[in-house]
């Protein structure tokens, strides 16, 4: 079980859960958000976003063994190859399936086109476009942006009308705000595991980011560009939590601080162990940002 929890990066789509989960009842239930989708649609959204991503993952993981030196048909020791491509076939399935059926449910049915653009992007990404410098990281970081907008889109946008039309683009604006947020972080992510795997890719002939401009002064960048997020978080407090002494502290001590800590280490030496401890840092931050969604009903109500 735990090979096949690992091929399709488990971790990562409990964190997609939890923000589409902190969006809907952090966002929309406190504030009588007019919404489309019940407990049982939004778990229909889940689902076919976690199917098509972890399809994604597979086949990313998949291209990665076979544009290695070891191409043996076991991936993690226990999987085959042939295993591993039939359980991308199911979840790719799967996840259209649902997307189409949620898109009818929501009388749009355009929007499963959603669901199969995203799929075959993933595809693409992982037979061609994650061998070219920068937009592979930019491919995997839109998609993260777009697991949170996808809420926003299936479950406020059937809703709006003339008379709501206000109140829900307040609400599209803050998912939108925290889908850049997460787009910056994951894009940053991406970047520093590039660095980490810098070996593996120039053996394979893959052009990055820290192969083009060098790994310490790649590492010290991302440091620098770190204070995008940052500065965003700040004006946030600023503009939404300064009467709100309980949810700046939260807000200093799992964001900014993690934050701040992130680009005081970034710009010394770095081990490989540490880039690793870096990179679980902004996944960490990736949970804490969502879960400061369940904060405006306290804040605003």
């Amino acid at each position: 079980m735990l090979p096949y929890l690992k091929l399709v990066k488990f971790n990562n789509l409990v964190i997609i859960a939890i923000a589409q989960l902190c969006i809907k009842y952090g966002l929309f239930e406190p504030f009588n958000i007019a919404i489309t989708l019940n407990g049982l649609g939004i778990s229909i959204l889940i689902l076919a976003t976690i199917f098509i991503a972890a399809a994604g993952n597979i086949i990313i993981e998949i291209y990665n063994q076979n544009s290695g030196e070891n191409t043996n048909s076991l991936l993690y020791n226990s999987i085959t190859e042939k295993s591993a491509n039939r359980l991308f076939i199911i979840f790719n399935v799967l996840g259209v399936i649902l997307g189409f059926y949620l898109s009818n449910l929501v009388g749009k049915s355009g929007f499963a086109a959603l669901f199969i653009i995203v799929s075959g992007v993933f595809y693409i990404y992982a037979s061609y476009l994650k061998e070219i410098i920068v937009v592979r990281n930019l491919v995997i970081a839109i998609l993260a942006a777009l697991s949170l907008l996808a809420v926003g889109l299936f479950d406020l946008l059937p809703a709006i009308t003339p008379k709501n039309r206000a109140s829900q683009i307040v609400i599209f604006s803050i998912i939108l705000d925290y889908s850049i947020f997460t787009f910056i972080i994951v894009l940053l992510r991406e970047v520093l595991k590039d660095c980490i795997s810098i070996n593996k890719d120039h053996n394979n002939g893959i052009r990055t980011i820290p192969i083009a401009l060098g790994k310490e002064r790649t590492i010290k960048v991302i440091g620098v560009l770190i204070l995008i997020p940052m500065a965003c978080v700040v004006y946030y407090i600023y503009s939404y939590l300064f009467t709100n002494t309980k949810a700046i502290i939260f807000v200093l001590l799992t964001i900014i601080l993690p934050l701040l800590y992130f680009m005081i280490k970034s710009l010394s030496h770095h081990s490989e162990k540490q880039l690793i401890t870096l990179s679980l840092l902004l996944k960490i931050v990736l949970i804490t940002s969502s879960v400061s969604l369940l904060l405006y009903q306290f804040i605003l109500l």
